[in-house]
């Protein structure tokens, strides 16, 4: 099995069985956090974690595993999946740790050094249990204990290390390490899309960092010590990396419909009841989307909104009719976490950049309503019924300079039609944009949720029908997409 994208691995580093912190990988610069790991790994399973990376300093310095005892503690008593390095550098020292509990090994040296012991590792244990680490320091590649460095270039160990067989590598910027002024995006660029599975390393310091660290698809974060200075939690790593299931409700006369191509509405429910099932289902957010009210020159229901609010316990976006700055307030202040501006933002994108400056960006969600067309995609307005000049993808970066806080792209070719996003559209604003995209329109089946998440990198995935007429339920979808190496809520 292919391993998650976009987790989050805190790290525990330990010298003299006691759980420590090193700057740029410097044995003299040596910080001390706790005296017992084992305790350190418990609070973060606490906390939410599902996976730790612990590294054993004393045994890369020496060559050989020297914290045996305090690791296998850790795995014994806590349910977390471990990934070890730090002087694995024989077969029986990898075999011991992989025998008693430890999930995957990392190969630093070794796999620099003996390529034979590499691949008799993986065909024994198989690709998913054997991590490379490749630590780099300037542009080199460090050794044994980030002491010493091997002049062999990064592209020629990237090939040796694929044709032995390796899967997923470790990319630490050893300059970065400890600094807490963020990673090294240059370099991670340059790692991301070579056929590896990429976990990184060094210097995430805040949520924005993680943020940002998003858009590379990575197979996962190591955070180490923003997370013992408290600059960043689990919790809030997690929540940001796992991708959300967003069910939709369209309203028209106060009830929830749901037709095809924005046509055909058929009734669907009652909102606030749809609302708390939704919730205690486990969806992750919640739109509800007045689509009448623009065309009937009507604000949205704030009274329905409000009733909404109360009953669910998950963020909230509404939209529909937005058209001013003192809208978007009624519909925070009616218990909405975010406001969706669909038309008005593209006849009036000051107002994009006044509702960002003054509830902040977090709170504004513009709708891209997106036709295909000879070449590229036409954006619609007014529920999809009038055509602009507007080219969708163009529209969508504007409205990120805006200061717009995420996008929802629909495509009126799919809505409703059950015949898989529009994979095409969605990579090519998730393309051009940084800010977190939510795909909508035509889910059909759980294949089509795991397809535009693995092949168009949006944050999120919208869906009404199908969660509306109990076609798929959000439990259901949320072990599929895990069971499918995607992060997700469980």
């Amino acid at each position: 099995m292919e391993p998650l994208k976009n987790i989050i691995i805190p790290a525990i580093d330990i010298i003299g069985g006691k759980c420590v912190r090193l700057t740029k990988g410097d044995y003299n610069r040596i910080k001390e956090y706790s005296q017992s790991p084992i305790s350190v790994a418990k609070q973060f399973e606490e906390e939410g974690a599902k996976f730790l990376h612990v590294i054993d300093l004393d045994g890369a310095k020496k060559g050989e595993t020297v914290n045996l005892e305090t690791i296998l503690a850790i795995a014994k008593n806590t349910n977390l999946e471990l990934q070890v390095g730090g002087g694995i550098r024989t077969f029986e020292s990898a075999e011991t740790l992989l025998n008693n509990g430890v999930a995957k090994v990392i190969i630093g040296t070794s796999a620099l050094e003996d390529k034979r012991l590499l691949k008799r590792l993986i065909t024994t244990f198989g690709e998913n249990r054997i991590i490379v680490s490749i630590d780099v320091r300037k542009g080199k590649i460090a050794t044994r204990g980030w002491l010493n460095e091997s002049d062999m270039g990064l592209k020629v160990f990237l090939e040796s290390v694929k044709e032995a067989g390796v899967k997923t590598i470790i990319v630490t910027d050893i300059e970065k390490d400890g600094m807490m002024n963020g990673p090294n995006f240059a370099m991670i660029n340059e790692f991301s899309g070579n056929g590896l599975n990429v976990i990184v390393a060094g210097g995430v310091s805040s949520q924005k960092d993680i943020a940002l660290l998003r858009k590379n698809n990575l197979a996962g974060i190591i955070i180490g010590k923003a997370l013992y200075e408290g600059t960043v939690t689990i919790q809030e790593a997690q929540n940001d990396l796992a991708r959300r299931i967003i069910p939709c409700m369209d309203m028209k006369d106060g009830r929830v419909v749901k037709g095809t191509c924005f046509k055909e509405l058929k009734d669907a429910g009652d909102a606030v009841e749809l609302g708390k099932l939704y919730s205690d289902m486990g969806a992750d957010e919640l739109v509800f989307l007045d689509i009448s009210a623009t065309l009937e020159n009507r604000n949205t229901l704030c009274g329905l909104v409000e009733k909404i609010a109360k009953t669910i316990n998950i963020p909230f976006t509404v939209g529909g009719g937005v058209r001013t700055v003192e809208d978007i307030r009624r519909l925070l202040n009616a218990g909405a976490d975010k406001v969706s501006i669909g038309s008005a933002a593209v006849k009036n994108m000051d107002l994009v950049r006044e509702a960002s400056r003054t509830f902040g960006n977090q709170c504004i969600v513009i709708s891209v309503d997106a036709k295909k067309a000879e070449n590229g995609w036409k954006l619609y307005i007014k529920g999809g019924t009038e055509e602009t000049n507007l080219e969708a993808i163009e529209f969508s970066r504007m409205m990120e300079e805006c200061g717009a806080g995420e996008l929802l792209v629909n495509s009126l070719d799919r809505d409703g039609t059950k015949k898989g996003f529009d994979i095409e559209l969605l990579k090519k604003i998730t393309d051009t944009v940084k800010i977190p995209v939510i795909a909508s329109s035509g889910a059909g089946c759980l294949q089509d949720f795991l397809d535009v998440l693995d092949k168009a990198k949006v944050d999120a995935v919208l869906a009404a029908g199908v969660f509306h007429y109990g076609d798929i339920k959000i439990q259901e979808l949320k072990n599929y997409l895990w069971e499918n190496n995607i992060n997700v809520n469980i």
